[in-house]
């Protein structure tokens, strides 16, 4: 509309920063070849980082880049969620329509969180993987979108971004990995004091390899004299520079201001005073325009010319004459899709809305809102409800603004933006006690509410309480990630309920607490749990008092397995029917099939998760389908039923993953690795583990995936990596983890670390623990694993002079533990048989009878590792009772799988078996004629002959010192031969080769074992 109107402060030179817009295009290039890249651009106000980013856009342009800027929103105290990337994302939309709606296909609904244009925004679901589900489509999106065209996002003035806004491109910073995508992003560097919640997310940013930063300085007097030059059109005075110069310190923008203001007459006007002299050439405007600029300055950063049409009080032609005045005057400019008006620059919008009287701002906002009020179209849509709630509430009337904050606060719900809903339900409960009482009565539960459930009262005829509120925020700030801040409601909730006992209400926050502390790692969260119970002890069935009931049985199962969680569980399903709560009845059903599975009844506790999977995918409740699916897979590995596992966890992940549930997905995923590496599928299993720790959002999924991790690495000979993965684990889960599921297998990768390296004495420490602790009812799976790895350790240092003291002890104590455990299925049978004959092999007393027997309950497992161990052992047996050829089989068999597999250390073991038996391990070896050579296996290592001789000493335990006693050398070659059999051997420690020479027997043959098939087999 004032598209003709001039303004002469503004250089058409562009001066300077000719390094960092080489920076910039050099951002543009790497992009072009398929490498997203991000900058940050920061500096203090008036520095020049818009007119460096216009150039860059330019630059931008001519490459035939797609180009889209969207600016942070100052609006009170919160901004508008995602009003950057939504006015971005608009601007693509508008810019390439077909192209932006195939990127977004299948997830519109969820993306018209963000770009409303796409759709309906939907009501649910809302968990605490809303935001993260909602940032993974948005990067994928773009991802999409950028992948045949370079695609630049700008994102201005990043000080004022609310915290959805900075939450979400961080997200992008740290995800994004393919597609010709830039995200450039503005701050004010003067702004971001040490509390601005926008330093960490800097600092957060600065250790990100993919991240540049830039950062402005001010200009330098010859720049200045650059600047002068190109405004003037002429070169300037010396002496004028000077002054400018000196005035502006090199401050761009107060270089253009100070030339403004003599061309505008106001030389002897000028004070040293910054706003002063931002405000010294809106002064000399006309008075209407003067008017219309503090209007515009209430307004926003950008004010819609229907809205500011209606608020100013002018006709059309008045109005469009103080526009133009102001936009001639270089202080409003219009805005780029030409529907509204903005300052030029921020900082003269600070200095004019900062010099308004109180009643006059409050006055101000009040036209504001009340011409909204009158007309719903003068602004977007989205925007409506949260500039509402601004302008009302600095108009300052409570009776207003109340419920238009708590509109407001549902708005941002709906758009997974906890932190700003977070932040305007504070805003709600401060106004609360200045809102008029029929302003309060007249406010119901059904329009603001959603997170306590109604326990016999009716949400829409029942007056809002400041406890529905409190619950509100507790929740939002829970799922917003700020679980510290939702720990102090529920606190002030108990403490209010003190007064007013409402034992339903105080159970709920107690329920609440009890998550909160289990997710900060300050406790289990049982207390919280029992004092719910207590509460609701005796009241009818209602919605609150299942949902704790669901949660001390989901608690027990987890934590302190028995009978008692059964009832419990059950329980809470009649209460959830009784009141017609089918969510919560679903959930407490999935616990219920869980416990039913563990207490024995597998079929029927399988078949109760079946239907809940069903049930919950036909409604729509993805998130606890993903429960439901997580559960069940873990149930089929326990019972032995791996391939049925993993094609469950196939078809649970790609659900969650379509609705983008991370923590989910990485529940199932991890499930999934456990059951691959049960059937020997250990690629896969370590895709599957991998999958969990990068899409996994909390703790707990991603130390199950480095455990693992752990697992494998342990299998295939690898005990530096297994350490690692398992000290990863500790990391991950924390101290306060008590869960016996996470617990037992830590201590049993512990244990294989230990004996890999040749540590007896802490394997048998970490048994010590691990049966202390104790193993409840339904942990047998982890348990017997544990027992096998302690056994088989026990077994392997027979020989060891460290192992002899104390050796009857732990054989005692595993038997002991082993005694009570549980055998439901064939798969822990066969655990319990390979159990006692380990523990036999470990005294000297196996036979060939119970080496037959492990063999025979094992091969119909399908567990491929497990079952070439076991023949292993059997062939060994076999060979001492001079039956070769059925001994060649089994070798034969068990090294093919190891080698299939991917395990060195039972390859090696086999190997060197076949190798002193004279038997070939290979189809080819067999029809070869030749005999094969006795070979020693010493010198099958590499090992010298004096190498040899250390060696020996060292599985003996000998020091350095004693070895060179021994051996008449000095202390320092015997360290150079240690240090060289490692190598040769593979090894990172003494320990490991010691350990690694008396599993392979280099140096003394296994006691003679006569075939005794028919004698009595000793009980474990």
């Amino acid at each position: 509309m004032l598209g003709g109107v001039e303004t002469r402060s503004v250089s058409p030179v562009f001066v300077g920063r000719a390094d960092e817009l080489a920076v910039l295009t050099d951002v543009l290039t790497r992009a072009a070849g398929q490498e997203p890249q991000a900058m940050l651009i920061g500096g203090e106000a008036g520095v020049g980082k818009t007119r460096l980013t216009e150039e860059f856009l330019c630059a931008a342009d001519r490459r035939g880049a797609v180009v889209a800027v969207g600016g942070c929103v100052e609006i009170g105290a919160e901004g508008l969620p995602f009003a950057p990337f939504s006015t971005a994302l608009r601007i693509l939309h508008r810019l390439l329509p077909g192209e932006l709606a195939a990127a977004a296909a299948g997830q519109e609904d969820e993306l018209a969180r963000i770009l409303p244009e796409l759709g309906d925004t939907p009501r649910g679901p809302h968990d605490e993987e809303s935001t993260a589900r909602l940032f993974e489509l948005t990067a994928r999106m773009l991802e999409r979108l950028a992948a045949d065209r370079t695609v630049v996002l700008v994102l201005e003035d990043l000080h004022w971004a609310d915290t959805s806004t900075r939450h979400l491109l961080s997200y992008l910073f740290r995800t994004l990995t393919s597609g010709r995508l830039v995200i450039v992003a503005t701050y004010r560097a003067d702004d971001v004091h040490r509390r601005h919640p926008l330093r960490p997310l800097l600092a957060e940013l600065d250790r990100l390899r993919t991240v540049r930063r830039i950062e402005l300085s001010r200009f330098n007097r010859a720049e200045v004299r650059r600047q002068l030059a190109g405004i003037l059109a002429a070169q300037p005075d010396e002496d004028f520079v000077d002054s400018v110069f000196d005035r502006s310190d090199g401050n761009a923008f107060f270089v253009e201001e100070l030339v403004a203001s003599r061309e505008s007459g106001c030389r002897t006007g000028l004070t040293e005073s910054l706003r002063d002299l931002l405000l010294v050439r809106v002064e000399v405007l006309p008075d209407e325009t003067q008017g219309l600029v503090r209007i515009v300055a209430e307004g926003g950063s950008t004010v819609e010319y229907p809205l500011l049409r209606a608020v100013a009080g002018l006709t059309e032609d008045e109005l469009i004459e103080a526009l133009r005045a102001a936009v001639g005057a270089n202080i409003l400019l219009a805005t780029p899709d030409g529907d509204g008006y903005r300052f030029r620059h921020s900082l003269v919008r600070e200095a004019v809305s900062d010099d308004l009287l109180p009643g006059e701002r409050a006055r101000v906002n009040r036209r504001y809102a009340e011409a909204m009020e009158a007309d719903g179209s003068l602004v977007r849509a989205e925007e409506r409800v949260i500039r509402l709630a601004s302008y009302w509430y600095h108009a300052n009337d409570p009776a207003k603004a109340l419920p238009a904050v708590l509109a407001a606060s549902v708005a941002a719900r709906r758009r997974h933006a906890y932190s700003e809903q977070l932040r305007l339900l504070e805003r709600a409960m401060d106004l609360w006690d200045s809102a008029p009482e029929d302003v309060i009565e007249a406010l119901r539960p059904a329009d603001y509410t959603e997170v306590y459930p109604p326990c016999g009262c009716d949400p829409a005829t029942t007056a809002l309480q400041r406890l529905d509120l409190l619950a509100e925020a507790t929740v939002a700030a829970r799922y917003g990630g700020e679980r510290d801040r939702a720990l102090k409601i529920t606190k002030t909730a108990l403490r209010l309920l003190e007064g007013d006992p409402d034992p339903l209400r105080a159970a709920w926050f107690w329920t609440e607490r009890s998550r909160l502390i289990a997710g900060l790692g300050r406790g289990d969260g049982w207390e919280e749990i029992a004092r719910a119970q207590d509460l609701v002890r005796g009241l009818p069935p209602s919605q609150v008092h299942a949902e704790v009931l669901v949660r001390a049985a989901s608690w027990g199962m987890l934590h302190k397995p028995g009978p008692d969680n059964l009832a419990a569980a059950e329980r809470a399903v009649e209460y959830a029917r009784m009141v017609d709560a089918e969510e919560t009845e679903l959930n407490a059903r999935i616990t219920v099939g869980a416990l039913l599975t563990d207490s024995g009844d597998e079929e029927g506790g399988l078949a109760e998760m079946r239907a809940v999977v069903e049930r919950t995918t036909q409604l729509g409740l993805t998130m606890l389908a993903g429960r439901a699916h997580i559960n069940l897979t873990s149930q089929l590995e326990s019972l032995g039923r791996s391939h049925e596992a993993v094609e469950l966890a196939e078809q649970g992940a790609e659900l969650v993953r379509r609705s983008r549930l991370l923590d989910s997905e990485a529940w199932v995923c991890g499930n999934m690795a456990e059951s691959l590496y049960s059937l020997g599928r250990w690629d896969e299993a370590a895709e599957a583990a991998r999958r969990t720790l990068l899409v996994g959002q909390s703790a707990a999924p991603r130390g199950c995936a480095s455990a693992r991790l752990a697992y494998l690495a342990l299998a295939r000979g690898e005990s530096v990596e297994a350490n690692h993965q398992l000290a990863a684990a500790h990391t991950h889960y924390g101290t306060h983890e008590t869960q016996p599921q996470h617990r037992i297998p830590l201590y049993r990768l512990a244990i294989g670390v230990a004996a890999a390296e040749g540590r007896i004495a802490d394997v048998r420490a970490e048994t010590a623990a691990a049966v202390a602790y104790g193993f409840p009812l339904g942990q047998h799976r982890y348990a017997w694993p544990l027992l096998l790895a302690a056994a088989t350790a026990e077994a392997d240092a027979r020989g060891l002079p460290a192992a002899e003291a104390g050796r009857d002890a732990a054989l005692d104590v595993l038997r002991t533990a082993a005694r009570p455990l549980a055998t439901p299925v064939p798969v822990w049978t066969a655990h319990a048989e390979y159990v006692r004959a380990e523990l036999l092999r470990a005294e000297a007393r196996d036979t060939l009878a119970d080496w037959t027997a492990v063999e025979k309950a094992v091969r119909p497992l399908e567990r491929p590792y497990l079952l070439a161990r076991a023949c292993h052992r059997l062939a060994e047996s076999l060979l001492a009772a001079g039956d070769r050829e059925p001994a060649g089989a089994l070798l034969r068999e068990a090294y093919a799988t190891a080698e299939r597999i991917g395990s060195r250390t039972l390859r090696e073991d086999l190997a060197l078996l076949a190798q002193r038996a004279r038997l070939p391990l290979t189809d080819a070896d067999s029809a070869a004629t030749a005999p094969v050579p006795e070979t020693d296996p010493v010198e099958a290592l590499g090992l010298t002959s004096r190498e040899r001789d250390v060696l020996r000493l060292v599985a003996a335990g000998s020091t350095n010192r004693k070895i060179a006693e021994e051996l008449f050398i000095s202390p320092k070659t015997a360290s150079v031969h240690v240090s060289n059999i490692l190598a040769k051997l593979g090894v990172a420690g003494r320990g490991e080769a010691a350990a690694l020479a008396h599993r392979l027997r280099l140096f003394a043959a296994p006691s003679p074992v006569s075939p005794r098939p028919e004698a009595a087999r000793p009980g474990v």
